[in-house]
């Protein structure tokens, strides 16, 4: 198991450079002139070769990327014309426009998109692999085809569409909730919930639509296995064969799908924080895109890229531990 682990380590270490090295080549490279981005369409060329000594933007690509790295374990020093400020390792850069280190700000909105991403992940978990725990066992009844048509309406309808809805007719017609405003949980752990519940909601029902099908295609599938056929033989119940045979076959899909899909999310949800007017990495990604803030872009992409990669170790040493097959492998 230990050696199992060190090589997952070492690949997601591995793939967490590559998507760096293409990270920093994407959004410093093909841009073209970044200085005069940063500077903006108006600045003389005298500015723009200003922020370009700044920026250190003169050195060839390597010593950059070399920079960057550096900043990233060991810190490093910033030029701001009159003056040399340090930056902590980890260091991601400094934003363009209002100076502040991008792990800092990262930080900051960090765990907003940590609460939206797991109190929906435990939703869309409950909620989509229960729909199709009972659909695969009600197959070829009424009850399946609902379930079959609410999963493939949930696929088809856009987070924001619900999410409208929700404010609309829970907040707005109703008046069960508040509309949602973040509360840390440090603050108030009953409002934290509170304010997030609908946002929690409307990603878990376009979410679980795919855990649901999954689920429901995954059973299927091993009820139609030889070894389930003897079960039956033997008077095994239909519902033990589900919950303790087919359910454990449909468990490896399903935590490959939600390890991308909690990665992701820790990236920023960008529609359900803008809709929620949630300050996360989400909402704080589209600012910096909008103002061509390029060190914040790069580090919020690349820490989405991070726990892309540590939600799929995850995932594999949940395999490991759900069958011991995996290690041998």
């Amino acid at each position: 198991m230990t050696g199992f682990l060190l090589r997952r380590l070492i690949g997601a270490a591995f793939t967490v450079f590559a998507i760096s090295v293409i990270i920093y080549a994407v959004f410093y490279v093909a841009p073209g002139n970044v200085a005069q981005i940063t500077c903006g369409p108006r600045c003389s060329p005298i500015q723009v070769h200003q922020v370009s000594e700044q920026l250190r933007l003169d050195d060839p690509l390597y010593t950059q990327y070399w920079h960057f790295l550096q900043g990233i374990f060991v810190g490093r020093d910033y030029s701001t014309g009159t003056s040399v400020l340090h930056c902590d390792a980890p260091c991601l850069g400094e934003s363009y426009r209002t100076d502040q280190q991008v792990t800092d700000l990262i930080l900051t909105k960090l765990p907003v998109t940590a609460s939206l991403a797991l109190g929906a992940m435990v939703m869309w978990l409950i909620l989509g692999v229960g729909t199709g725990v009972l659909s695969a066992w009600r197959r070829g009844r009424p009850t399946e085809r609902i379930l079959t048509g609410l999963t493939l309406a949930g696929t088809a309808t856009p987070v924001f569409i619900i999410g409208l809805l929700l404010m609309i007719v829970v907040c707005g017609t109703l008046g069960w909730l508040p509309y949602p405003e973040y509360v840390p949980f440090t603050q108030d752990p009953q409002q934290w919930a509170w304010n997030l519940l609908l946002p929690w909601v409307s990603l878990a029902l376009i979410e679980s639509a795919k855990y649901a099908r999954l689920t429901r295609a995954s059973i299927l599938e091993t009820l139609a296995e030889d070894h389930v056929r003897t079960f039956r033989a033997y008077g095994v119940s239909e519902r033990s064969i589900i919950t303790r045979h087919a359910l454990r076959g449909a468990a490896a899909p399903v935590i490959a799908l939600n390890a991308n899909d909690v990665g992701t999310m820790f990236g920023g949800a960008l529609l359900t924080e803008s809709l929620f007017g949630l300050p996360g990495i989400g909402r704080e990604l589209v600012h910096a895109v909008q103002v061509v803030d390029l060190p914040v872009v790069v580090g919020m992409v690349l820490v989405t890229g991070f726990f892309v990669v540590l939600a799929n170790v995850v995932a594999d040493v949940l395999y490991a531990v759900a069958d011991r097959r995996v290690v041998l492998a």
